[in-house]
């Protein structure tokens, strides 16, 4: 990735960042004066003075000196015990990351002190409406807008959970300690609970000791929701909102969201065998759960702000009837359990909802307020699983306590059922049926129990209640969403119990289904709020909650799913073989294009209920079925990995169509929602030139036409475009031309057809992986490929940096809010003249002949990668669930892009970030292109993002670092390879400066190239002691606590480069 700076970097306040630094370095010193002894400070102490003396003469161009006092360091640490070097990468590695959260913090503050702050709504709209955009065009083009920020699994976040919360609480407290009001006693204190915080980090283990599970990753993205963009949505939406009112005359409307949110997390199974079909169906009612809980927790606080009597005749109706119908019920002593739904009043009974008796955390304070601290307001949820038990929810407040009616039965039962924990519930055996020690009979008898012990926990609050005679007055909006709350609280059941595959006895008006079912009272609320002229109240906490269903619906974040296409031909070539239809395999691309759309215009289902097939033809088969079953109401898109044909395509919507006919036949009715959206993902250099053809062969299809067109679909065709592997594939530079071209062609391609299309980015965190600027990397897309619409991924790491505090999540909404929709109203400039797209060609030819020389076709270079990197240990780090692998095959090839980029960042030589750019550039200069390049440079937005990204990286590459590594781990007969990168290095370094016209790297983001400077006296310590460590593990690679040590220092140099993969 970029800087986590990067899109503000230039905001920050040095004299405050370095304060802060200085606070939370001198506690850090206190605190390890304590833990680790005096003497090892004094050792630490002499390790950084050494360090910074060094940095300084590099600084001043001293480098004979520089080596002397870096030899002088290498030597310390060589005499290092083993504890000693542990204790020493830990302190700089905490060090390193309070740092990082001192410059978040100071992202924060600028933000905030900032009048008026560059790419906000505010700023962008005023710029385009005094740009002659007329105000009404503005307005539908905000309304209109569709992005979608996908979430994604990619193990790239080296931090445990624990550990981002800790430091989320430390930001927390930076912020108020900036408050000017504080007396000296509270100003003591603050820094107590620094000192507390700081303690607590220390002698917390910094390593997850076992890969986390899929649902573990899923369960990560849940949080991210809950802690920070539950707060932060609102908060944007009201910011968009205003702007709009202010530039246009009209307010954002109710309902209308710019940006909504997917994810990965469970449904991504590429090359990861461990998400099955019972993983992607738990997490999906995982999702639905969470976001269930959130509203009811949103709704107790919002009950207690509408106490008013004052409503119109519609609202006054419905809070009557649930009043005459409880009081019914009552008279009749109707069961706890009937069922309820506001909409079904006149057929079913109703049960008072539940009046406030205390005000919940929070009730005080206003409704829209500035996002003031990193941490959730609400308590920690634990989600459902092994040893789950639903918690007792009175007035908002959560109780670990179990409700005692449920609690007996429940545990009894819990024993003898032996349920699976969700977090390890990926046994391919496991999705369609559990197995049980005891008979059938006594299964069911134990599973009515455990139902029915669920249906009227709530009895006994009931009994604390007020009745309705000593109800002096109707409170109508508290009544109207009581009843929403406890159909809430019902759908909650409803899935605790599907999640524990047990019976479900509730009916459709039993619960909510969808958004708009929750929707429909709180609107009427709002309705009848602004037709009594309580509009203030309305655009508060109701105005929020509504906001918050319109982005987030029923479920947060709908899951894509993701499979490599290989894996969707093998599942018809066996299905083809079984009904001896003949071996699809074997079929050429015409043949399989007819047999597809044959089967797909036909009416019955194509895979018999009784097929036999391999297990993971069997896994992908139960995929669909689990997809049919969810339906889109759930899901998003089934993304197909590595696309090279229309059949790719066409093979998923037929297995899509056959699952959906048997399940709907087993069902007896339609399968919920629609089918999903198909996704093509063009990934390989090859892929990305033919993906237009792929397209305008797919839309030549009656067939596949018309289902786009269709309501579905919308009449929109997605594309997915990959730039991780595209970038190993050829070369950063390559790969970022032949992403341009492909979007183009696709672009072309539907718009030939008339089918607008929606580009789907799956951009990584580094540069190396497509990462970048937001802002930079939407306006530089091609001329009409981002009209109003857009997806794209945000991964690992870059998901905490941009959305882990909801301050820094509302201003990545807002850049991405403003970059859209300048791209749509003002698309950035296509290259001025073609002789710049033959130049651009000539660049990127040279620059791809060149990287694969080096990395693919000489045979010295993977032993010299293994040599040279850690990139044989990332495996310990425990970050993810899928392997670092596509296959078994010790090539770089089947190696993931990811571990490729992680471990070249590690030794600071980010190889493939520049490898090959530079041989371009220098092609070109030499055959007197040299002011073409300097003017496209200028002019091209596209040719100036590539070229300050490359530049960017290169500011934070160490040739002096990556030739220490060289000099200790490589062998002998290699170095001379490293030897010419690092001259390959230099040369891109001169060339990029001879485009760019700067006359040293970083030029022009000075406050950037002073951040990176800032922690080189932490940062190159870490590197020469894991250089120290990989030398010792590699002659005793079974030395646990060397392990550690060298994954601790992977941790610290990721902290400082402040990106991993």
């Amino acid at each position: 990735m970029t800087d986590t700076t990067d899109d503000i970097a230039e905001e920050i306040s040095f004299q405050s960042f370095e304060d802060d630094c200085r606070l939370l370095g001198s506690l850090l010193k206190d605190v390890l004066q304590r833990e680790a002894g005096p003497q090892f400070m004094e050792k630490l102490e002499r390790n950084r003075v050494l360090a910074q003396s060094a940095c300084n003469m590099r600084l001043a161009a001293i480098d004979n000196m520089a080596e002397v006092l870096e030899e002088q360091l290498a030597l310390e640490m060589s005499k290092m015990t083993l504890e000693e070097a542990l204790t020493l990468a830990r302190a700089f590695s905490h060090y390193l990351t309070l740092m990082g959260i001192a410059e978040t913090h100071h992202r924060v503050r600028k933000t905030r002190n900032v009048a008026h702050l560059s790419k906000s709504c505010d700023d962008i709209f005023n710029q385009l409406v005094q740009g002659g955009v007329p105000p009404d065009e503005l307005y539908d083009t905000v309304c209109k807008q569709e992005v979608e920020i996908v979430l994604t699994a990619h193990p790239t976040q080296i931090n445990r959970r624990t550990l981002q919360y800790k430091h989320i609480r430390i930001a927390h407290l930076l912020e108020f300690n900036d408050r000017t009001d504080l007396g000296h006693e509270d100003r003591e204190m603050l820094i107590e609970d620094l000192v507390r915080e700081i303690t607590s980090i220390w002698q917390t283990d910094e390593l997850r000791r076992h890969k986390p599970t899929p649902v573990d990753e899923a369960k990560a993205g849940l949080h991210i929701v809950e802690q920070s963009l539950w707060k932060a949505v609102p908060h944007y939406l009201r910011r968009v909102s205003s702007a709009l009112k202010k530039h246009t005359g009209k307010p954002l409307p109710l309902t209308c969201t710019p940006i909504k949110f997917g994810a990965w997390m469970g449904g991504d199974r590429d090359g990861n065998p461990n998400v099955t079909a019972k993983v992607t169906r738990d997490v999906s009612l995982l999702s639905r759960w969470m976001a269930i809980d959130l509203y009811i927790r949103e709704l107790d606080t919002l009950r207690f702000e509408l106490s008013m009597n004052c409503c119109n005749d519609r609202l006054s109706r419905l809070a009557h009837e649930i009043l005459e119908r409880e009081t019914s019920a009552e008279d009749q002593h109707e069961s706890w359990n009937q069922p309820e739904n506001w909409s079904h009043l006149k057929h079913q009974s109703q049960q008072v909802p539940s009046l406030p008796t205390q005000l919940p955390a929070g009730a005080g304070l206003p409704s829209c307020t500035e996002c003031k601290d990193g941490e959730s307001q609400y308590p920690r949820v634990e989600l459902p699983g092994r040893n789950y038990m639903p918690s007792n929810h009175k007035d908002g407040q959560v109780s670990s306590t179990p409700d005692p009616s449920f609690s007996d039965s429940n545990n009894s039962l819990r024993k003898k059922l032996s349920l699976e924990s969700l977090a390890n519930a990926n046994s391919p055996s496991a999705v369609t049926s559990r197995s049980a020690s005891f008979s059938s009979s006594q299964l069911l008898a134990q599973r009515k129990i455990f139902s029915e012990s669920q249906i009227g926990r709530t009895s006994f609050q009931k009994l604390l209640e007020p009745s309705l005679s000593q109800r002096p007055t109707i409170a109508p909006y508290r009544i109207v969403l009581g009843h929403v709350k406890d159909t809430l609280v019902k759908t909650r059941k409803r899935l605790e119990l599907l999640l524990e595959d047990l019976p479900c006895e509730y009916d459709s008006w039993d619960y909510y289904e969808t958004s708009d079912q929750l929707l429909e009272p709180l609107l009427l609320c709002h309705e009848s709020l602004q037709s009594c002229g309580s509009g203030v109240l309305a655009d508060g906490r109701l105005a929020d909650l509504i906001r918050r269903v319109a982005t987030f619906g029923m479920n947060l974040m709908k899951l894509d799913l993701r499979q490599e296409s290989g894996r969707h031909a093998d599942t018809i070539d066996a299905i083809t073989r079984y009904l001896d239809m003949g071996t699809y395999s074997e079929w050429d691309e015409e043949k399989r294009l007819e047999f597809l759309t044959r089967e797909l215009k036909g009416k019955r289902p194509l895979v018999p209920l009784t097929i036999e097939v391999p297990p993971d033809v069997k896994e992908v088969l139960d995929t669909f079925r689990v997809a049919a079953e969810l339906g889109s109401d759930s899901l998003g898109a089934y993304v197909i990995s590595m696309a090279s044909n229309a059949s790719d395509v066409l093979a998923v919507e037929l297995l899509q169509k056959d699952a959906r006919l048997a399940v709907s036949g087993e069902l007896g009715r339609p399968c919920p929602g629609g089918t999903l959206r198909v996704v093509p993902l063009f990934e390989t250099v090859k892929d990305l030139r033919e993906a237009g053809s792929v397209i305008r062969k797919l839309l030549s299809i009656d067939w596949y036409r018309e289902s786009t067109s269709s309501r579905n679909h919308n009449g929109h065709q997605e594309v997915m475009v990959g730039y991780s592997d595209s970038g190993k594939d050829a070369g950063r530079f390559t790969a970022a031309w032949e992403l341009y071209k492909a979007q183009e062609d696709v672009v072309s391609a539907c718009n030939e057809y008339g089918i607008k299309v929606t580009l789907f980015h799956g951009r990584g965190g580094s540069i190396g992986r497509g990462g970048g600027p937001t802002y930079l990397a939407i306006q530089s897309q091609p001329p009409g490929s981002v009209m109003g619409t857009l997806r794209s991924t945000e991964q690992g790491e870059m998901v905490q940096a941009k959305f882990g505090i909801p301050q820094t999540a509302v201003r990545q909404l807002e850049i991405y809010t403003t970059a859209v929709l300048l791209a749509t109203l003002r698309p950035p400039l296509p290259p001025r003249e073609e002789k710049w797209r033959n130049l651009m060609e000539e660049i990127s030819q040279i620059s791809c002949d060149s990287y694969r020389s080096t990395v693919y076709e000489n045979p010295e270079f993977l032993a010299y990668f293994h040599e040279a990197t850690p990139q044989a240990e990332l495996g310990f780090l425990n970050i993810g669930s899928r392997p670092t692998r596509r296959k078994s095959s010790g090539g770089i090839g089947h190696l993931r892009a990811i571990p490729w980029v992680f471990a070249w960042t590690q030794t600071r030589f980010v190889l493939p970030a520049w490898l090959g750019v530079g041989a371009g550039l220098k092609g070109v200069c030499e055959k007197g292109h040299t002011e073409e390049i300097k003017a496209m440079y200028k002019e091209w937005p596209f040719f100036q993002c590539t070229i300050d990204l490359i530049e960017m990286v290169l500011g934070k590459a160490d040739i002096n670092i990556a030739k220490h590594y060289d000099e200790v781990l490589v062998s002998g007969n290699r170095r001379k390879l490293g030897a010419e990168l690092r001259t390959e290095l230099l040369t891109t370094e001169k060339y990029v400066l001879v485009v760019t016209g700067h006359e040293k790297l970083s030029e022009n983001n000075r406050s950037l190239q002073r951040l990176i400077e800032s922690r080189l006296p932490y940062l190159n310590p870490m590197n020469t002691l894991q250089v120290e460590i990989l030398r010792r593990l590699r002659r005793d690679d079974d030395n646990h606590k060397l392990r550690d040590a060298l994954l601790i220092t992977i941790n610290g140099i990721a902290a400082g480069m402040r990106n991993t993969g």
